[in-house]
């Protein structure tokens, strides 16, 4: 179990790092890279609580929430690429 605290300790840091840089970014695609990175750090705190509780319905929202970001994160490329979003 410390192993697994020491792992969330450690995702939640480098989130907070990425928070940073998603309010501080000094251009739009240096914000969406740490949301996309924020995402990224979610699902892996995500996945570990499926293993360290047994539950897999966690790895549902994991692969759920992915999906969505991936999602928007094309969907705001397209919009930065100056085409239509839908």
């Amino acid at each position: 179990m410390s192993v697994f605290l020491f792992i969330v300790l450690a995702l939640s840091l480098t989130t907070l790092m990425c928070i940073y840089r998603l309010f501080t970014g000094p251009t739009l695609p240096d914000r969406i890279v740490a949301a996309q990175a924020i995402t990224t750090k979610t699902l892996a705190v995500v996945t570990l609580l499926a293993f360290v509780y047994n539950q897999m319905i966690y790895l549902d929202i994991a692969l759920t929430y992915a999906l969505l970001a991936f999602l928007s994160v094309l969907a705001i490329a397209r919009y930065l690429e100056g085409g239509k979003v839908g």
